[in-house]
């Protein structure tokens, strides 16, 4: 049954002239509502520090104005926070609980192309229709309560109450809640009594709002942590995992460690989401799952140690997750024709630990390329200014040159969706002409200095251009024109582009690359 063509449970949820009506015929555009959305960023820049509103009780105050605190707590639902992995987590749990025949709601960040992403309803973005309808519901309500005591929520504030609203009318089995900044005051921890709780691999991300220590930080994720709740876990670094242990103690947690997955379960088959890292969180993804079953009363579904069933071996190998460790073929924008000759392998990695996993897949992709004698690796690469090269760039060097591969260039750009608009299909802006390069010529300078004290000999390949190593370009499409050109014009054979170090580069990316 298709359940994304279902009535939105005959969505007049509102009476005439209260807050989210919608007469029939009405016409509300994709690009009001994402205009509204917009007004709510509270960063003034992409690079700025993230602004965190540390009135964390608004978050109960907003579910009171939308009447949620009874929906909310009749869902069934799946918290996930952590540093790495916790969007691939999120999808194997998904994917596992569709494929044993239930209803899913996927709440996730961020999102690479259109927001409708963060919502997944049956393994499928909502619907614009779905979206706009429950948008505007939760909007039109919360203009017309909020006042000054109580402001309009920030974004992912407002798109957490947005998800709890959408998916409890649409009646979902399940809901996998993946957090969006570290937990304890997190918008999704307004959850009171999850079905279970899990925390992926954990390290230093956003420490200027967690904290400078695994230990705080730690201290922040399993702030999801629930009274008498079942919690899962991954091996993690003994600073972490003593305060996620100690934690658990305090609220009777039954926290437990989930192994990462057998590969020889899979009975010959690859999980859907690329690298050897996915089998840690495969591993926590079946416990979860398990946990939630066993729960809610299907223990018949529930697999053994020794063996999964067809539904969670279904659901492993199927997970999809767009940016992560994913690769496309160039297509040409003229002909809309595929020029084989230009490969893109597109992951958002942006933390050292990510970084290494990132050029670990990248490494083996490569070298499983049957035409990798005939082909030349460049990285395309962007990162936040809060970002630290020095600690970003030996990573991905050193881990790739383990395994043979060597970047003949490097390329840096800045991000083209824009920090003050929330994205849609929409086309991309057009590239300023003043744009400021300034923190692209940063990263190019660290990327030259690391290169030129591993090349001392220098036996790279010398270009035109200012820089052997590396080059700047004003916009993304530049350089994606650069890359087609390098081919077309027999200047490079093959090339298989890295793209990484940002998420909104690679949904940039994403954009303008036809695939």
């Amino acid at each position: 049954m298709d359940f994304e063509s279902q009535p939105l449970n005959q969505l007049n949820m509102s009476k005439e002239g209260e807050p989210g009506f919608m007469k029939p015929g009405d016409v509300t555009t994709y690009d009001e509502a994402m205009d509204a959305l917009s007004s709510l960023i509270t960063k003034k820049n992409r690079a700025d520090k993230i602004v965190v509103d540390h009135r964390y009780e608004l978050m109960f105050d907003y579910v009171k104005i939308l009447e949620l605190e009874e929906p909310i707590s009749q869902m069934k639902i799946i918290h996930v926070a952590g540093t790495k992995g916790k969007g691939s987590t999120c999808v194997f749990t998904e994917s596992i609980l569709r494929s044993c025949g239930f209803r899913t709601g996927l709440f996730t960040s961020p999102h690479l192309i259109d927001v409708t992403e963060r919502f997944q309803l049956n393994g499928k973005d909502i619907s614009k229709e779905k979206f706009l309808a429950y948008f505007w519901w939760c909007w039109d309500r919360l203009k017309q309560k909020c006042i000054d005591d109580i402001p309009m929520p920030t974004l992912f504030r407002f798109l957490a109450l947005l998800a709890f609203k959408l998916f409890s009318e649409e009646q979902v089995d399940v809901l996998i809640l993946e957090v969006g900044l570290g937990g304890k005051t997190d918008a999704t921890n307004v959850v009171k009594t999850p079905v279970v709780c899990g925390i992926t691999p954990l390290g230093y991300d956003h420490t200027e709002v967690l904290g400078n220590t695994l230990g705080e930080i730690a201290g922040e994720k399993a702030g999801i942590f629930k009274k008498g709740v079942p919690a899962f876990t991954v091996s993690q670094p003994e600073e972490a995992m003593q305060v996620l242990k100690d934690t658990a103690s305090h609220l009777n947690v039954d926290l437990q460690v989930a192994k990462q997955l057998d590969t020889k379960l899979l009975n010959g088959l690859h999980l859907g989401l690329a690298g050897d890292h996915q089998y840690i969180n495969a591993g926590l993804a079946i416990k979860l799952t398990s946990t939630w079953l066993q729960k809610m009363g299907h223990q018949s579904l529930v697999p053994t140690s020794c063996c999964l069933s067809e539904e969670f071996i279904k659901g492993l190998t199927s997970a999809k997750l767009q940016g992560r460790a994913q690769i496309i073929e160039s297509q040409s924008q003229s002909q809309g024709q595929s020029e084989g000759d230009v490969v893109f392998y597109l992951d958002g990695a942006h933390s050292p630990e990510s970084m290494q996993v990132c050029a670990n897949w990248f490494s083996n992709a490569v070298k499983e390329d049957n035409s990798m004698k005939d082909s030349e690796q460049i990285l395309l690469f962007n990162c936040m200014s809060v970002r630290d090269p020095q600690l970003l760039f030996p990573q991905l060097m050193d881990t790739c040159a383990g395994h043979g591969i060597h970047f003949k260039k490097a390329i840096f750009v800045p991000n083209m969706s824009l920090y003050n608009k929330v994205g849609s299909t929409s086309s991309l802006p057009t590239p300023d002409s003043q744009v400021n390069n300034s923190w692209q010529l940063t990263l190019q300078r660290v990327w030259d200095n690391i290169q030129k004290g591993k090349c001392e000999n220098n036996d790279m390949v010398k270009d035109d251009n200012e820089s052997k190593y590396s080059m700047v370009f004003a916009s993304l499409p530049l350089a994606i024109n650069w890359l087609r050109d390098s081919v077309r014009q027999n200047k490079s054979p093959r090339l298989q582009v890295l793209v990484t170090g940002s998420l909104h580069l690679v949904g940039d990316v994403m954009k303008l690359v036809k695939t």
